[in-house]
């Protein structure tokens, strides 16, 4: 009688047992170790019964990587599924003219059914060469046969599934800041601020392994004697499964896969697995069902934590499917975008070299295994070539390497194409693998012994160059104590992080910072940054519309260095469209460093002659492809621009004044300078403050210049704009004298409007009795010095006062000394007058001439402060009106002193003779207002009596 085939329970039987032992030896009643385990070989059991291949997988692992290659050069499949986001489907092909790494990216310029908080939105999913899911794409696009299919959850729901608070979203970011702090940068190293980054993007990852549980993860780093989790997956599970054969590749990846859901996951992150695994699984059974494809005939690549899942969905020997709820009206852009090791690293809170650590792990499994890579030919293949290319592709096999056949596959194993659910035997024979794997070193360690050395020898030279002196011994020790580091640590052979610790404690022996640090020469020995680029094909329009136009200056735009363009526009005119573009690119992109102009400016009237420009678009490429998702073209989205500051919520006058004055500059629409102008005027209309005034009269001031100059002169919206603004701003005077609220330059503000523009008002119909009107009813209720001044200037210019009642209320003031405290307001006041009232400059020279000469010592000095503290915000504009009106009064030089006169005391010279005059009984005092004692007007007497002491005295001083 033929005995039956054991059963998939037999099969994992003796792993079971193994699993049992461990937990007589360790396990006790209140650590229910056992349960734990049990659980974790049904899941694993789970995984591997189902007819539909589940490979479990990391996120840029290079060992998850090389065997998804091998899987697919051994047995193609028909269906690739793949856990991405499904919508992120249709940018695959551009990857054809790229430079990996580069990201996918969904972006979302608004979002009405999300907080405003949160738009712009965007999510990136980095893709690099040794990552499973590049081998993958590859594959499938060289191989037009094999259907490729994105699974997860549509970018929608990345942000559905959030809790909708306004906050959240930067919660999610702020993790990559505190990341960004906790490895702070080295002394003498710059910050790595001038690589591409992904912004305020939330990553996504396939394959998220990390564990979220911050006990969990706090225990399993202080018990594995490393500092993070990228070191323990690298140390403890990547360089394990490495060089082990496909089946036990897929058994270990699936029994830490479960490990980590069951403790390294939080509820909520848990509760957020289970919903995109119902998400995925409901998809694929749907795509199957349409197809009519063969379980046995698909792979599906997804994180080992969603390989092992226990939700209802999962699998295709049931029928159950999940509910999918509905997108919201978002509208999403999708695309490509250059990114780096750094960005992604800082994106996924990875430590520095991380993904280096994983390239050179990559290329070392390359070598020894034998393996072929994927990679993406430019030209898209045909059926037909495709079909000839998988019938010869064969792996690359290296009979000369020795790593080669230490991992070779004994004899009376399976092949690793065969699916481990053919047959319960290949089922137990895999079994017997796993035992036996995880109670065996990892292979590949003469690749291992060399790596070091070569490291050792290298990063000694590399710390020569850059200003230590070392020499041969230092390699020998920084490999020995790499030895013992590994040993202290257990582990079978150093760590890249042991090395970098025994390079660090053997080369860094003195303080002196040197032109690079040891942990920085590390970084650039193990791989350090690469960069991606996205190639001209799979730009998005306007990005190739700029390359296209900014070719004539003959610069490389796509060198990852700084390109210098000079433009002499007398030589070359036909260069001033290229200048049109880079300013406008400049304004687009105002505050990064893209694009940066060295010599030239771009204001109205000005006509450029040369100009000098550091152009980066090579290096920061990622800015204009991030224009490519707001238009077709630069002149679209600089229009886009200025309209949503125009016609915002938040729109001002000023910020409306200011648009149109960059449609001038940067578009010469017409049209719309017409459009944005009548916008101003609208908002003018509305607004009932007067806080943007000085901004507005600067701002209106250079258009009415500007188009003073040009041979149709204002044109008709600026003509209502000064009309509105004189009729506008008369109205709201008095209440800006009276407000407190108001400040006094606010107050000046609309007086210099008033002022300046009332020729162009009164020919364009507006009355000067609505100013008379706002002036007279402004005296009453005005009570602040600083606005009595402004009030003052008015007034005289009006000839409502004079300046005679001016001169006696400020003598009067100076007489007081309980008004002194106040009088730097009168100051302010009236320095913020000569803006709008250039006659008022003689008479503060006149005020402050007076104080100096009239004032006591006693009351002088401590009011210099608060006199200095007033003149300070004026020492720009106002003050040099002010020094022109006192450069005018006193004398030119020091032989006109002794006869110079004052012309205010000029006008009093008559007051002393009358006053000695016969028969008056007074006598004249030295100065007006001034208070002597006897014996002060002794001493005055005298000196009136004889004055050839003193004039001798003044001849000798000069």
């Amino acid at each position: 009688m033929e005995r039956n085939p054991p059963s998939n329970q037999e099969a994992l039987a003796a792993l079971r047992e193994q699993m049992n032992a461990a937990v007589q030896a360790f396990a006790t009643d209140k650590h229910p170790v056992g349960e734990l385990l049990s659980l974790m070989v049904t899941d694993v059991e789970r995984a591997m019964q189902e007819p539909l291949e589940i490979i479990p997988v990391c996120h840029h692992s290079p060992s998850s990587a090389l065997h998804v290659a091998k899987r697919l050069h051994d047995k193609p499949p028909k269906v690739i599924f793949m856990e991405l986001c499904e919508d992120l489907r249709g940018s695959l092909e551009g990857l054809r003219d790229c430079r990996l790494p580069v990201a996918l990216q969904a972006f979302a310029q608004t979002a009405d059914a999300f907080p405003k908080g949160w738009s712009p939105l965007s999510v990136v999913a980095p893709v690099s060469e040794f990552s499973a899911e590049f081998q993958a794409i590859a594959y499938a696009l060289e191989h037009p046969e094999t259907e490729l299919v994105f699974v997860d959850r549509a970018v929608d729901f990345v942000f559905q599934w959030m809790p909708q608070k306004e906050g959240e979203l930067e919660r999610h970011l702020v993790k990559e800041e505190e990341h960004d702090q906790a490895t702070p940068t080295a002394p003498g190293e710059e910050e790595s601020s001038d690589v591409p980054d992904h912004g305020a993007a939330i990553g996504l990852q396939m394959g998220n392994v990390e564990p979220t549980f911050d006990a969990f993860l706090s225990f399993l780093l202080k018990n594995a004697r490393v500092r993070h989790f990228s070191e323990w997956w690298d140390q403890y599970v990547e360089q394990a499964v490495l060089a082990a054969d496909y089946a036990t590749y897929r058994y270990v990846l699936s029994l830490v896969g479960s490990l980590l859901r069951r403790l390294g996951r939080k509820a909520e992150d848990h509760e957020n697995d289970k919903r995109r695994e119902r998400y995925m699984w409901t998809r694929m059974k749907e795509h199957l069902q349409k197809t009519g494809t063969a379980p046995s005939d698909a792979i599906y690549l997804c994180g080992a934590v969603h390989a092992v899942s226990d939700v209802e969905e999962f699998g295709t020997k049931t029928d159950a499917v999940w509910s999918i709820p509905a997108r919201t009206p978002t509208k999403w852009l999708y695309g490509l975008i250059p990114s780096s090791y750094i960005a992604i690293e800082h994106q996924f809170q990875h430590p520095p070299g991380t993904i280096a650590l994983a390239e050179n792990t990559w290329d070392k499994g390359i070598s020894a295994l034998g393996i072929k890579s994927w990679k993406l030919n430019k030209n898209k293949p045909s059926v037909a070539a495709a079909a000839t290319a998988t019938a010869s592709a064969v792996p690359a096999k290296s009979s000369k390497s020795k790593a080669a056949k230490v991992v070779s596959p004994p004899a009376s194993s399976p092949s690793p194409s065969a699916s481990p659910v053919a047959h319960p035997a290949s089922a137990l024979a895999d079994s017997a693998r796993v035992l036996g794997f995880l109670t065996k070193p990892p292979l590949l360690h003469s690749a291992d012994e060399e790596q070091l050395l070569r490291w050792s020898v290298d990063i000694v030279a590399l710390a020569r160059d850059n200003g230590y002196l070392t020499s041969t011994a230092d390699a020998i020790a920084i490999y020995q104590t790499s030895l013992l580091l590994a040993n202290l640590r257990n582990r079978q052979h150093p760590s890249p992080y042991d090395f970098e610790d025994a390079a660090i404690t053997c080369l860094e022996k003195d303080r002196q910072v040197k032109k690079r640090n040891i942990p920085k020469l590390c970084q650039m020995l193990l791989g350090g940054n690469r960069t991606g680029r996205v190639g001209y094909s799979a730009l998005p329009p306007l990005a190739q519309d700029v390359y296209a136009r900014l070719k004539p200056l003959g610069i490389n735009l796509d060198a990852s260095t700084i390109q210098r363009a000079l433009i002499d526009f007398k030589k070359d005119p036909h260069l001033l469209a290229c200048s049109d573009l880079l300013w406008m690119l400049h304004y687009l992109t105002a505050g990064h460093p893209v694009l940066r102009p060295i010599m030239g400016e771009r204001k109205l009237g000005h006509v450029p002659v040369q100009e000098s420009w550091d152009v980066s678009i090579g290096k920061y490429q990622e800015s204009i492809i991030r224009l490519g998702y707001e238009g077709v073209s630069v002149e679209f989205v600089v229009e886009k621009r200025l309209k949503a500051e125009c016609f915002g919520p938040t729109a001002k006058t000023v910020t409306a004044l200011k648009a149109a004055e960059d449609s001038i500059l940067f578009l010469k629409s017409e049209r719309l300078t017409e459009e944005l102008g009548s916008r101003a005027v609208d908002l003018l209309r509305n607004e009932m403050s007067a806080q943007d005034a000085p901004k507005v009269v600067e701002r209106i001031r250079h258009l009415v210049h500007y188009y003073r100059a040009t041979p149709g002169g204002l044109p008709s919206w600026l003509k209502d704009f000064v009309a509105t603004g004189y009729s506008h701003y008369s109205m709201l005077l008095p209440r800006g004298f009276e407000d407190r609220g108001t400040r006094p330059s606010e107050v000046a503000g609309m007086l210099c409007f008033v002022f300046d523009f009332e020729p162009q008002a009164l020919a364009l119909g507006c009355q000067r009795s609505q100013l008379d009107i706002a002036i007279k009813q402004a005296g009453p209720v005005t009570t602040d010095p600083a606005k009595i001044g402004l009030l003052w200037a008015s007034e005289l210019l009006l000839k409502l006062r004079d300046i005679d009642s001016i001169r006696a209320f400020l003598d009067q003031t100076l007489d007081n000394p309980l008004m002194l405290p106040v009088f730097p307001e009168y100051v302010s006041g009236f320095l913020l007058a000569l803006s709008f009232a250039p006659v008022i400059g003689r008479v503060v020279v006149e005020l402050l001439s007076k104080a100096f000469a009239r004032l006591p010592e006693e009351i002088l000095y401590p009011w210099l402060p608060g006199l200095l503290m007033s003149l300070r915000p004026y020492a720009e504009d106002l003050l040099p009106r002010l020094l022109k009106d006192v450069n005018g009064l006193f004398p030119k030089d020091l032989k006109s002193l002794s006869k110079w006169q004052a012309p205010w005391d000029k006008k009093q010279s008559e007051s002393p003779a009358a006053a000695n005059s016969p028969g008056s009984g007074t006598t004249s005092t030295p100065s007006a207002g001034a208070v002597l004692s006897a014996e002060e007007q002794a001493v005055v007497d005298l000196l009136v009596a004889a004055p050839t002491t003193a004039n001798c005295l003044a001849a000798l001083l000069s």
